[in-house]
């Protein structure tokens, strides 16, 4: 691929061009550019379509999913004749429709502990679309040991974030979250959902953070964290400032390499492949959990998932008490019968199983996956959401 804009370039990017801060000389730096990103669902559509129609040379798309239907509310990247195509190769069809003068490059085995630094290190900079704290902190913490700017950002519901890291002695991810959270308490945006369009918003903000990075133009959000609320159309800054004592990027950092992410998000590991199912102390599979329902009449089953979702679906016989007000109607659950909980993925159930426990409920469970495991396993006339 050459570095040199052809006629046909000149003629395809010229409203580039005609800007002053763009010019021949910036094109030609978008072109030579090289950027990986991470995701190619809701917040990698967006980046990847807008990063390709600038002119970028080079994109590395990382992502190891394939495309499902649910996706298409949000993933404008994928289509209806995608369904069942790795997302990679989806988008790559859709980046090359755009401009046929870019370079793609698919990394479909995702990013892993022992592959993370060796991609990072072929790019100029690494836009985050993904949505987990283990890739999240593997990315950073890549980034700052091959010193790549990292674009970031994350969505739920009706909010979006975003912001620039590790660029010309900014924070990193770290600075910002030291530590995960405990596993359960954000849910995921399958579980508490998002607004099709945000994702549209922030990736957008996400892609021009790379464009003025690679023209070294304007001034970037490195030090100052977007916030975007779309139910009330207002954007607001919260200042970020390096932690001089951060142990990627501080003073005197302690990550030399990159290390267990899962298990330091509390999560089991996910690159080694287990025989058995790894279940927490309290949790119990849908089978198990049909298996009681049907052999034990007195057996309590509450489902703490919110109105508009039980509309959708539900396990006939449950008792219903949304998460939000377990703390003040635990009381219905009653005490002297098994109980075992449920939402739609788990982590919902998993939060108020801890509480009915640190109130003295003993004989208690959780429905590991939720109501969606329950119509794979047990009863799929149900609809899925």
């Amino acid at each position: 691929m050459s570095d040199v804009l052809s006629a046909a370039e000149l003629a395809r990017f010229n409203r580039h061009i005609i800007l002053p801060q763009v010019g021949l000389k910036g094109q030609n730096k978008l072109k030579r550019s090289r950027v990986l990103v991470i995701g190619t669902g809701g917040l990698g559509s967006p980046i990847s379509l807008y990063l390709s129609a600038a002119g970028v040379g080079t994109i590395g798309l990382v992502d190891f999913d394939v495309v499902e239907d649910t996706n298409l509310q949000r993933q404008i990247a994928h289509s209806t004749a995608d369904i069942g195509r790795p997302k990679i190769e989806s988008a790559k069809d859709k980046l090359l429709g755009i401009n046929p003068y870019l370079h793609v490059n698919l990394h479909g085995d995702g990013i892993k502990r022992d592959n993370v630094r060796s991609i990072i290190a072929d790019y100029d900079l690494v836009v985050d679309g993904t949505d987990n704290f283990p890739t999240r902190y593997l990315v950073n913490d890549a980034c700052v040991l091959e010193d790549k700017p990292l674009i970031y950002a994350s969505i739920f519901q009706f909010e979006g974030q975003a912001t620039v890291f590790n660029h010309k002695e900014g924070p990193c991810y770290r600075c910002l979250y030291p530590e995960p959270p405990p596993p359960g308490l954000v849910p995921s945006c399958a579980e508490g959902g998002v607004l099709g369009v945000l994702p549209g918003v922030i990736g957008v903000i996400q892609a021009t953070e790379a464009v003025k990075i690679i023209l070294e133009q304007g001034k970037s959000l490195s030090g100052r964290l977007l916030l975007y609320d779309a139910m009330d159309m207002k954007f607001r800054e919260v200042k970020l400032r390096k932690d001089p004592t951060c142990p990627a990027c501080g003073d005197n950092p302690t990550i030399g390499d990159v290390v267990e992410y899962e298990q330091f998000c509390g999560l089991p590991p996910t690159e080694v492949e287990e025989e058995e199912e790894t279940l927490a102390e309290y949790d119990i599979t849908p089978r198990e959990c049909k298996t009681n329902m049907d052999t034990n009449p007195d057996v309590f089953v509450l489902d703490v998932r919110e109105p508009h979702e039980i509309s959708i679906c539900e396990i006939k016989g449950t008792y219903k008490i949304p998460l939000g007000q377990i703390a003040t109607r635990y009381a219905e659950v009653p005490t002297d019968r098994s109980v075992i909980v449920h939402c739609k993925m788990g982590g919902r159930s998993a939060q108020a199983v801890e509480f009915l426990q640190s109130k003295g409920y003993t004989d208690i469970k959780n429905m590991a996956g939720g109501i969606i495991r329950w119509i794979d396993d047990v009863d799929a006339s149900l609809q899925k959401y």
